[in-house]
């Protein structure tokens, strides 16, 4: 079964709903708004959400012409075609490189900054390398679906399968209890560069919680918890609009889930539900939950160009 996506591209034209400024939304249960709250513009739950996170147009093609995003043929350098073919890190190509285990149509190259052509034989340590073409999926990850290499439990990568015949791995991990955006790609840069810890691009979650969250609660997230004795910082926190206040919104920069759910749990609240709605720029926009869709050009892009 196509799991693809309805949509090739974001659709972001709505304010964010996220600002530093305050909350005047009241809970649905009769909790009144707390005064002097600066968060003005709640988070908004709606089927429409985070349209803010990019400019890209709509894409005229329909589902069933969507097409992925691959880089285009030209001269590369020789650790980075090593690199592509996914036998080893760039870094790493730079040492077979020097030490004269990779040819080039037959020659030993140790030419640092060497650039391969279309149609030039790359051999590594003896093997004929094949690059694939980079490939990025999109995944809205349902529950019960694991990035983890678990027997016992569903693995994430089953409903991308029929996405590419390369093999996609995740970027990060996400267990089975947590929903939301999951990037899938055979591009080990990209991978790497997406785990790295000094990586801060931007996540933002719905959070789900067993009771309404207290204000100076909220506060507190807002000014940092402490985790294993290091100080978590998020972005912007606020309560969902028109929702209980058990519903809260959280935007930050680490990709580890567990992170969002101890900030929680440290304040003695269960985390029911962990949702995350934007990752990188990319939204869930036109993708139901256990659907897929292939990123455009220019996403792919704005992740690369990403600090």
């Amino acid at each position: 079964m196509n799991k693809q996506g309805g949509n090739s591209g974001n659709r972001n034209n709505k304010k964010s709903s996220f600002t530093k400024k305050g909350s005047s939304d009241k809970n649905k249960t009769g909790d009144k708004s707390v005064s002097g709250s600066k968060f003005s513009k709640p988070y908004k739950k709606d089927d429409k959400p985070f349209k803010k996170w990019t400019n890209d147009k709509p894409a005229s093609s329909s589902p069933s012409s969507a097409k992925p995003a691959v880089l285009k043929s030209e001269d590369i350098r020789l650790n980075k075609y090593v690199s592509n073919s996914g036998v080893c890190s760039r870094r790493d190509a730079d040492l077979y490189i020097q030490s004269g285990n990779v040819t080039v149509n037959g020659e030993a190259i140790t030419e640092m900054g060497y650039k391969v052509k279309p149609g030039d034989k790359v051999v590594f340590d003896g093997v004929l390398l094949n690059p694939e073409k980079k490939v990025y999926v999109l995944l809205n990850k349902p529950k019960g679906f694991s990035t983890a290499d678990d027997e016992n439990v569903s693995s994430a990568y089953d409903l991308v399968r029929n996405a590419s015949t390369s093999v996609l791995r995740p970027v990060g991990r996400m267990d089975k209890s947590t929903v939301g955006l999951l990037l899938f790609t055979n591009d080990n840069e990209m991978i790497q560069k997406f785990t790295n810890t000094a990586q801060h691009s931007s996540k933002l979650y719905h959070v789900s919680l067993d009771k309404n969250l207290k204000y100076e609660d909220l506060e507190k997230v807002q000014t940092g918890v402490y985790i294993n004795e290091h100080k978590v910082w998020v972005e912007e926190i606020s309560y969902v609009e028109n929702q209980p206040k058990s519903e809260v919104g959280v935007k930050l920069k680490t990709s580890n889930v567990k992170v969002v759910r101890a900030i929680f749990e440290k304040l003695d609240y269960n985390v029911i539900k962990l949702d995350r709605v934007m990752y990188a720029g990319l939204t869930k926009w036109g993708i139901a939950r256990g659907q897929w869709r292939f990123l455009t050009e220019q996403e792919v892009i704005n992740l690369k160009n990403l600090k």
